[in-house]
């Protein structure tokens, strides 16, 4: 299969790609050329903007045809029509990477790929940050009215794994697997009671593998990527983190008042966690993915990805890491407070 990525050689990307070679794929990248790409041959490598009104703009892309297109990077529905309308005659299956973020009422647990997605209410805004979701959803309109029955969307929910540069998941490795990476910390971790609040997370290599095998087998629809709804909990993410550890700290479960009152930043001061209070969030860590795994999403064990996260972390630069989340001193507030 010749396969062009369109950018998001930083994490997803990077794994799709390797999948690609791995399966003996030809390889098409499409980046602005801003960061070097990690591989060293076997990858043909084109410049230009997604954005067409961005010099030299899709240019490059002029003239070539591709079996299949993965479009990691599209955030904005001018852009991602500017991308789709050019190879929509150039490419048999157009496979576009969205969000569950998608859905209109995300504090519905069960959500599946036919509930009502999330209306744009300016259809002229490209503020990605204030309206995430919902032009997310507009670029799923646009890919599916360019490429019609050419149009697959695969809606992932938290990628993790490694190589992610958000480290959402990865501080929770971090904190219990090597803490130092993290500063000066200590001996008990502040961690979100209750330990049954569920987590739905995944791994950007099953994801990739995912989505190689529906460009292989030409489907097309829409599905949720992410792990089966109450397959794991934050009890279980910890316990794999501590098992993983040589000498864990041991962990304090803190009530959400507790840690709302010493203004814990949720998602971001203890990632994952979402107090119950911002119910309109907390479907989204419980969403239907049954229709991605009849069509073949597998999902490996926590452990092998809290175990292979840990690694990446501890040979990468961690330079500007962890700069949102809790630092050891307000760690050491909270752990007094709860006594």
């Amino acid at each position: 299969m010749r396969l062009l990525v369109l950018g998001g050689t930083l994490f997803l990307g990077r794994h799709v790609v390797d999948a690609a070679l791995a399966r003996g794929h030809e390889v098409t990248v499409f980046t602005r050329g801003r960061r070097p790409l990690p591989w060293r041959s076997g990858v043909d490598a084109l410049r230009g903007d997604r954005d067409p009104r961005v010099a030299p703009g899709l240019a490059a892309l002029d003239a070539r045809a591709w079996d299949a297109v993965a479009d990691l990077s599209g955030y904005v529905p001018r852009v991602v029509d500017a991308s789709a309308a050019l190879l929509a005659k150039r490419v048999a299956r157009y496979l576009f990477v969205s969000t569950v973020s998608v859905y209109a009422h995300a504090g519905r647990p069960g959500l599946d790929e036919d509930a009502a997605l999330a209306p744009l209410d300016d259809p002229a805004t490209e503020d990605v940050a204030a309206h995430y979701g919902a032009l997310k959803a507009a670029c799923e309109a646009v890919v599916r009215d360019r490429c019609r029955a050419g149009a697959t969307i695969v809606r992932p929910g938290l990628i993790v794994g490694p190589h992610d540069p958000t480290d959402r998941f990865a501080y929770w490795p971090a904190r219990f697997v090597h803490p130092h990476l993290l500063g000066e910390r200590p001996a008990r971790a502040v961690v979100p009671a209750p330990q049954g609040r569920p987590i739905q997370i995944v791994d950007a290599r099953d994801l990739a593998a995912f989505m190689l095998d529906l460009l292989e087998r030409d489907v097309a629809g829409s599905f949720n990527a992410c792990s089966p709804a109450g397959r794991w909990t934050f009890g279980d993410l910890v316990g794999a983190c501590a098992q993983a550890a040589t000498a864990p700290p041991s962990p304090v479960w803190v009530d959400d008042a507790t840690l709302l009152a010493h203004h814990v930043t949720p998602w971001t001061g203890l990632p994952l966690w979402l107090p119950a209070s911002e119910a309109d969030a907390t479907g989204l860590m419980a969403i239907d993915a049954s229709r991605a795994r009849r069509a073949g999403l597998a999902t490996r064990a926590l452990a092998e990805t809290v175990r292979d996260t840990a690694a990446w972390i501890a040979t990468r630069s961690n330079e500007g890491a962890w700069s949102q989340v809790l630092t050891g001193v307000r760690e050491r507030l909270v752990l007094s407070a709860h006594g």
